[in-house]
Order: structure tokens, then C-alpha cells, then sequence
């Protein structure tokens, strides 16, 4: 089966977000956590823990942060008024005549005028905007991108390209430009598998399809993609090229940038794409690799050619319990020296074990480990502090025998570390809370706990450096700001020959004030971003740069990167509509060449 005409796919997308997702936060509104009468259960029915009660995770949570459940904060109602939008009226007229589908609705606008940083949900639940789109346009072809882009340039309207919203950089959060109209290009509808070819393994995408469509669609034709970040069910293909992406399962399938064969995007100048698809060239420099990351500043991508894979015969879960932290790096950097890196391979500490265990709706300790095992095996047979032990959880996939083989090479080297299995329970498990992580953040909230997440890469010699290094300095900042109630995690989620991908995780209790609690959530982790940098560690992993971290960009690709990132932003977007102010912050972006 080779080719075939355009197949248009049912987004998980509707137009009217708010009717299916959320306005204040992350995921589906029948999906969320609830306390009731001191009960936490988590509602909804699209995962396992759903529709049970989580009273082992209570009570741990209350000891740890000393909260009161009594005194939830109360959801925040929906907002029913709206900036009034910054209009231009040719603009309008020009959609229509190209008979382009766009909104001024105030909730429309409100649900793409940011990502799912803290900052962005404080901000849509306090109804504090700084700014929302003007009006959002979804085009429903390529050939419309182009019309969009043409007419935002004759009437000096800025473009911003959104998918699923899911950037935790603040990419997606709407620039504070008071003086234009911005137009927010949702692509959410764009989402064809325009063609498969069996042959080559190869397939065509609109890139506004969300994640999970197209692992739907290409499961009924025996292929995968293999791509599954953590906001897989949300994000879209552009969207990953836009911030060079990285999955779960990278060590099978590659991150984005291994994955997309050819890029077409719509600039200001014309479309620029490749007129070839072919494994491999050398032709000069690869121009796919300058949209690769670029955060929406050059233009808006629109088609993707990428690399598919048949559906494996074997999907295999397990898990691993390690002594401590420092072993499991050791286990992990052995195992990449050998090559030997399952698909998805991920090691959590302590505090993220625990979490993990007390989730599990069946409220059993350690349920799943191997037959009979308890606490006292655990402490006692095997010499493992409770307080230290930590957790891989692994994925294998391919065929029967490859898989068997592979299983074996990996717990060979874990029995050199003294690793006992923890079963496929819980790496299933472990590997599925994934997917729920942002909606804890957001419970968490509700409970008067601040909680996210940051990330980097590390060369393999410094990461237990580092990972000592930043929870210290977090614990020391908290500290000083007279913290009491926090706690500071880690984990190791994607693993490289040369080195791997570190996550840290801060969580602490509100003060009186839950504004000053975000402002000394951002200030810590600005400080906890020095130490990272200081230790070894790249600014992101795969989380992009945003407006977040812009401060730092022009350190990490030095004066002279800069100076080529704004060469080409001006070769290629001379008026800048693509004022998004990621990357490098707006002061600096280049300006419409006067006579």
C-alpha cells in the first residue's frame, strides 16, 4: 500500500475548546481530581486511577505538606468579560474574502492566549491577563496558511502559530504587544495524513494533528509513529518541530528532529521546503534545521514528511528498585555504554517512588512486586533503606525473541547493582502516571501546594553532581525564604551514550498569599536555572526556550548565534510579524527596514 489521497481526521481538537477542555488549566474537564468530605478520589474514566479513592496518597500528602483539606481553594468561575479585541478591519475583510474561518469570541480567544506554565493558569484563574489574541483564524489548508501570511504582511497584523497550548516555556502565552492586532493561527484543524508509503516507511501529515490522533490513525494501518512526549495526548506534530520535542520513546524511535524527514513552512518571504525526500544528502547546510526549534518566530510549518515504523508484535513493561539514586545513574550509564537502552527507560528517586506507589487505586504497598515481596524483604533481605530506595521503570518492545534477548541483557547488568524486579504493575504504571502528572500540579494548587517541573540535559560524569547540587540549592533557597513545608525531587527520563535528561521537581506549601507564592516559585527556580548552568547543564532538554528563559539564550549559543538567529529572522520575516518574543526577547527582534 503506497500513497493515497488526503484522509482528514477527527481531531481530538473541537473548535470551542472550552466544551472539552479546560479554561484554567491542564486536560479534559471530566478529568481532574476532587476532595470531598476529605476524600481524594480522581474522576473520569480515560485512565486507571480513575474512579478511585486515593487514601494513602491523602495522608501522605498531609503529613508531608501539613495541609488542611478543609480549606481547598475554590475553583475559579469562568471569565464572561474580555478585552475588547485591537481590531483591524482590512485584515477581517481579506478573511473573508479568502473564505478563512476566524472569532473575536472573548472564551475562544481566552483558551489559545497561553501555555500551562504556573504563571499561565495564576493568570487565567485570577483573570489577569497581560494580553489575548485579537481574534483567532483556522485555516484548513495549506494554501490558506499561505493567504493568512500575505495578508498579516499587507496589514501588519502579527501571527501566532498555536497547536495543542501545551508549552511550559510561556511559547504559547501571548506577547505583550499593545499596538497591533495579533492574530493567533490555530492549526488544530489542518490535521490530514495526506499520504503513507509502505515502502518507505515514510508518511505525510498536516502538522495540527494532536498526538494521539495519529498514533489512531496509523495503528489502523499497522504503523506508529513512536513519538510520545508527556503532553502526547495534547501536543501536535508542529508544535514538536516548533520546540524540537523529545519522547518517551527516543531510544527506539529518535527525538523530532530524527523523525521528520522534510518541513514545509509558510514565511514571509514564500514557502520554504525541501524539493526532495531522501534519507540522507549533503547539499550545504540543512534548512529543516533552522525551523527545528524556532518557537514560532519564522514562520508557521505546515506539512511534515516522517519516518513510521509497523506496530511492534511485543509492548513489555517492568520495573526495577535500586538501593539509591547514585546506583540507578550507574545502572542507567552502563546500560548506554552498551547500547542496550530499551525503548523508554526512566529512573525516578525517592520521594517520586512513593508518590507512584501511593497513587495506585488498589492502595496496597509495593503492589505488584514479585511474589510475596513486603516492606521486610525490602529492608531486611535485601538491605534497602525505605527512605532511599528509588525506581526504573522500562519499556520494551519488537518481536518476541528480540524482546526476550534484550530483557535478558538489561537485568543482567541491574543484577551487577543489586536491582531486584518490581514488576510490570508498576512499570506500566509508572509509565502511564506520566500522563497525569500535570493534572496533579494542578490539584495541588487547589490543595495550597505550589508544584512544577524544570529540565536539562547533562554529560554523564557531572549528572549525580548535579542532581546533589540543585536539590541542595533549592533546599537552601526554600530555606531562606522560610519555607517549612517543600519538597524537592528528581529524575532521569531520557538516556544518550554521552550523557541524559534530568527533571527536578519543586513542590511547597502556600504561603497566606498564593500570588507570593508563584513569585517565589519563579524566583527559586531562576536560581535553581543558574545552578544548573553553573553545574554543567544545557538550558533545555526539549522543553524549548519561550519567553521563560530567553534571559539566558544569549549565553548558551554566544553573541555571534544570536546575531545569526536575528540574520535569519530578518531574512525571513523582515516586519516581524511573527512576533511571538520567543528566543530572543522583543527589544532585540529586528524591526521593518524604514526608507
Amino acid at each position: 500500500m503506497d500513497k493515497f489521497e488526503p484522509q482528514k481526521v477527527t481531531s481530538v481538537f473541537p473548535k470551542r475548546r472550552q466544551d472539552m477542555f479546560r479554561w484554567d488549566g491542564w486536560g479534559y474537564k471530566d478529568t481532574k481530581f476532587v476532595c470531598q468530605d476529605g476524600n481524594i478520589t480522581f474522576v473520569g474514566n480515560r485512565y486507571s486511577i480513575c474512579g478511585q479513592r486515593l487514601d494513602n496518597f491523602r495522608d501522605w500528602v498531609v503529613d508531608m505538606f501539613k495541609i488542611d483539606l478543609s480549606k481547598m481553594n475554590l475553583a475559579a468561575e469562568p471569565p464572561t468579560q474580555f478585552p475588547d479585541p485591537v481590531c483591524n478591519k482590512a485584515f477581517l475583510v481579506g478573511l473573508l474574502e479568502a473564505g478563512i474561518e476566524y472569532s473575536e469570541d472573548g472564551m475562544d480567544r481566552t483558551m489559545r492566549c497561553h501555555g500551562q506554565t504556573l504563571t499561565d493558569v495564576e493568570s487565567l484563574r485570577k483573570h489577569k491577563y497581560k494580553r489575548i489574541p485579537d481574534i483567532v483564524v483556522w485555516p484548513n489548508c495549506h494554501d490558506q496558511v499561505v493567504q493568512i501570511v500575505e495578508l498579516a504582511n499587507e496589514h501588519d497584523v502579527v501571527l501566532i502559530p498555536v497547536g495543542g497550548n501545551t508549552s511550559v516555556s510561556l511559547a504559547a502565552t501571548t506577547p505583550t504587544i499593545q499596538d497591533r492586532t495579533i492574530a493567533v493561527v490555530d492549526m488544530t484543524q489542518m490535521n490530514r495524513l495526506m499520504w503513507v508509503s509502505e515502502t518507505n516507511l515514510t508518511a505525510c501529515f498536516e502538522v495540527g494533528i494532536v498526538g494521539q490522533d495519529i498514533e489512531r490513525e496509523l495503528g489502523k494501518l499497522g504503523f506508529t509513529l513512536g513519538h510520545e512526549p508527556d503532553s502526547h495526548e495534547f501536543s501536535t506534530l508542529g508544535g514538536w518541530i516548533a520546540t524540537r520535542a523529545s519522547g518517551m520513546k527516543k531510544n527506539r524511535y529518535g527525538n523530532i528532529e530524527d523523525i521528520v524527514v522534510r518541513v514545509k513552512m509558510v514565511t514571509s518571504k514564500g514557502v520554504l521546503e525541501k524539493q526532495f525526500t531522501a534519507p540522507r544528502v549533503s547539499i550545504g547546510p540543512d534548512f529543516d534545521h533552522v525551523i527545528f526549534g524556532s518557537e514560532g518566530t519564522y514562520g508557521i510549518v505546515t506539512e511534515a514528511v516522517v519516518k513510521i515504523r509497523h506496530v511492534p508484535e511485543v509492548r513489555r513493561y517492568e520495573s526495577l528498585v535500586f538501593g539509591d539514586f547514585d546506583t540507578g545513574v550507574h545502572f542507567l550509564r552502563e546500560v548506554a555504554e552498551q547500547q542496550l537502552q530499551p525503548p523508554s527507560m526512566r529512573l525516578i528517586d525517592n520521594i517520586q517512588f512513593k508518590c507512584g506507589v501511593l497513587l495506585d487505586p488498589a492502595a496496597r504497598w509495593y503492589t505488584g512486586f514479585v511474589e510475596g515481596l513486603k516492606h521486610f524483604y525490602l529492608t531486611t533481605v535485601c538491605g534497602f533503606d525505605i527512605d532511599r530506595i528509588v525506581a526504573v521503570t522500562l519499556l520494551f518492545e519488537g518481536d518476541a525473541k528480540s524482546v526476550a534477548h534484550h530483557e535478558q541483557e538489561v537485568y543482567a547488568i541491574a543484577k551487577k547493582y543489586g536491582a531486584i524486579k518490581g514488576g510490570e504493575h508498576n512499570g506500566k504504571k509508572g509509565y502511564m502516571l506520566t500522563f497525569v502528572v500535570a493534572y496533579i500540579r494542578d490539584f495541588a494548587w487547589d490543595m495550597n501546594i505550589v508544584g512544577e517541573s524544570f529540565e536539562t540535559s547533562i554529560a554523564w560524569d557531572k549528572c549525580i553532581s548535579l542532581c546533589a547540587n540543585v536539590k541542595a540549592c533549592i533546599r537552601r533557597e526554600c530555606e531562606r525564604r522560610g519555607i517549612k513545608y517543600f519538597a524537592v525531587s528528581s529524575r532521569v527520563t531520557q538516556s544518550y551514550d554521552a550523557g541524559c535528561c534530568v527533571y527536578f521537581y519543586l513542590l511547597f506549601k502556600h504561603l497566606d498569599i498564593p500570588e507570593d507564592s508563584l513569585k517565589l516559585f519563579m524566583e527559586i527556580e531562576e536560581i535553581a536555572r543558574e545552578e544548573i548552568l553553573a553545574c554543567g547543564g544545557t538550558l533545555s532538554h526539549h522543553h524549548g526556550v519561550g519567553k521563560l528563559r530567553s534571559k539566558w539564550y544569549p549565553e548558551c549559543v554566544s553573541p555571534v548565534g544570536v546575531g545569526l538567529y536575528k540574520a535569519v529572522k530578518k531574512e525571513l520575516d523582515p516586519k516581524n510579524i511573527f512576533a511571538a518574543g520567543n528566543l530572543v526577547r522583543e527589544e532585540h527582534q529586528p524591526k521593518e527596514d524604514k526608507p
